[in-house]
């Protein structure tokens, strides 16, 4: 299905009604839109799938409605507090998937106009509470694509400068590579009225808040993050995919990364790195056909320290210890020692 999960279905979602899957989150990692990297990470598929559905439950507490009906253990569906072990498996409520056609190196989003009910919207909405260091937002700036009014500052951000409010940013879901939208031309391809998109906007904030809750009561600072969202089959909007996890957001702690950017930071000083950035410049939908090189694997250390930070956040997020592992703040530590070697 993806590069860091499997999908299996139980009942094939239709143009008419919705279906149920299961995600089957592995111990696979992506990063820089390349899909499959070439190491494991022991322990983060369940780590994700427990914390995706922590919040999802609690969202669903709140009155958000998400595509969440439980998680998979010994082929039943059990909420979080039922399961007696970890699990990678969760189960939902599908919808299908309808990539854009490629026409002249374009993307045509025109059968979003005929489609109305039982569809992923093609889009990811990106919430920021700070532009930490690597926040595509400076590469943006200096590209012109983005000006600073879009952004509600004055001056030119610094990294690690936080916001006096979230903003909202969206761009593609289901091209080669993300493209940055503006929400008038994201409303526009996926065939969304302005009212469902005031309405993704307003969830998006419900989401920052609630996860922003959680994890600065761990001790971390909520940088930024991204949602999905999907259409059942009476239009209703209903969160989608994965949210609140170290894989779509990016928390902190005291200037240490808590999320996949530990691996981003490490292969921005690879000549791999180097090729795609090249690559993306000179063919944004075809680039990876262009790339000469292979992605380099972790160091065993850094792959073992990786390994403990998700499933470290995943026991200190949920109050259970389902893993074996250091506590979070002594994992952290572990990888700043190694990111400053």
């Amino acid at each position: 299905m993806g590069s860091v999960k499997d999908l299996v279905w139980l009942e094939t979602p239709t143009a008419e009604r919705t279906g149920i899957g299961r995600f089957v989150f592995s111990d696979r990692y992506s990063v820089f839109d390349w899909g499959e990297m070439p190491d494991l990470i022991e322990g983060k598929g369940m780590s994700i799938c427990l914390a995706t559905a922590y919040f999802f439950e609690e969202l669903e507490n709140r009155g958000v409605r998400t595509h969440y009906l439980g998680l998979v253990e010994d082929d039943r569906v059990v909420g979080l507090d039922e399961l007696k072990k970890p699990t990678g498996v969760l189960q939902f409520r599908g919808v299908r998937v309808l990539p854009p056609q490629k026409r002249e190196g374009n993307y045509d989003y025109s059968l979003y106009r005929k489609e109305r009910v039982c569809f992923l919207v093609p889009l990811e909405i990106i919430y920021r509470n700070s532009l930490p260091q690597g926040s595509s937002v400076f590469r943006r700036i200096e590209e012109g694509t983005l000006n600073l009014e879009e952004l509600g500052l004055l001056e030119m951000p610094t990294p690690g400068q936080v916001l006096k409010r979230p903003i909202l940013d969206v761009s593609t879901k289901l091209e080669s590579s993300d493209r940055y939208l503006s929400f008038q031309e994201a409303a526009e391809i996926s065939g969304l009225t302005g009212r469902e998109m005031e309405r993704i906007k307003e969830v998006t904030l419900t989401v920052n808040e609630l996860v922003t809750e959680k994890v600065e009561g761990m001790g971390l600072r909520h940088e930024d993050g991204k949602v999905e969202y999907a259409l059942d089959q009476e239009r209703e909007l209903m969160l989608a995919d994965a949210l609140g996890t170290p894989d779509e957001c990016r928390f902190s702690y005291r200037g240490i990364p808590v999320s996949k950017e530990v691996a981003r930071l490490h292969y921005r000083r690879t000549d791999w790195y180097r090729e795609v950035e090249r690559a993306k410049k000179e063919d944004p939908v075809r680039w990876k056909e262009l790339v000469t090189i292979s992605p380099p694997h972790l160091h065993p250390e850094l792959r073992s320290a990786i390994s403990y930070l998700y499933m470290s956040f995943a026991n200190q997020l949920t109050g259970r210890e389902w893993f074996d592992c250091p506590p979070l703040e002594d994992v952290l530590r572990r990888i700043g020692t190694i990111l400053e070697d």
